[in-house]
């Protein structure tokens, strides 16, 4: 078993790395072109890989919390691969079922992690994987609730799909970088180690979608900021 657990390891590492360098060429690359199609989709599977071996991992060397945030960190990358085939989603019933089952898949696991920080910190207020949990937790409920309102009420801004696609990929990739400080940063308390790129991520996040809603403000569509084909 241990040998197996090791290749799985090795797989999940090769994996992990190769999205933690994909991503950065797609987001720095023009949107909807052939290269940003190309290295997305490297993050896009290379993540899949990574969760699934995480999930392995967690059960062959029980730890509930790798298999909690290995749920959350991959709805991320899920829905905003999704988005980009809801772009034309008009009502709830053409929402498809795959993108209910992957929605009712992460409000589980997002409520299990906020539930078990809660938990966890009641056992030991010092504990800081109580605080990591609840903090993943919140980020990733308020992203099933964003979700679920645009299957309920799809937004008809034709350009929205693309900001929510860019706020959840990268989303998924700040839990990337997240897990690969956690691995390597042991100089930096706990705390810091998982939650630094959040607290410097999403506010930069922010400023980046910011820019895009300024330019579609100016009356530009979204074919002349990006390509926009999958």
């Amino acid at each position: 078993m241990e040998n197996n657990f090791k290749i799985i390891l090795i797989l999940h590492i090769a994996a992990g790395f190769s999205a933690f360098v994909a991503a950065p060429v797609a987001m720095a690359v023009k949107k909807g072109g052939k290269n940003h199609r190309l290295y997305g989709k490297i993050f896009f599977w290379c993540m899949t890989i990574v969760t699934l071996t995480a999930f392995v991992m967690s059960v062959l060397h029980p730890n509930i919390f790798l298999f909690a945030v290995s749920g959350f960190s991959y709805y991320m990358v899920a829905s905003g691969y999704r988005w980009i085939f809801r772009k034309r989603v008009s009502s709830i019933k053409d929402v498809a079922p795959l993108d209910w089952v992957l929605l009712l898949l992460a409000a589980a696991f997002n409520l299990f992690l906020f539930g078990l920080g809660v938990y966890l910190l009641m056992k030991n207020v010092s504990n800081p994987f109580a605080y990591i949990t609840i903090v993943f937790g919140i980020i990733g409920i308020s992203f099933v609730i964003r979700d679920l309102k645009s299957f309920i009420s799809p937004p008809r801004e034709k350009h929205a799909w693309l900001l929510h696609h860019m706020g959840s990929m990268v989303g998924g990739y700040i839990a990337t970088v997240s897990a690969f400080s956690a691995v390597n940063f042991n100089f930096l308390p706990a705390i810091i180690q998982w939650l630094w790129p959040t607290i410097i991520g999403v506010p930069l996040l922010a400023i980046w979608i910011g820019n895009y809603k300024k330019k579609f403000k100016s009356g530009k569509k979204a074919e002349e900021i990006a390509e926009v084909r999958i």
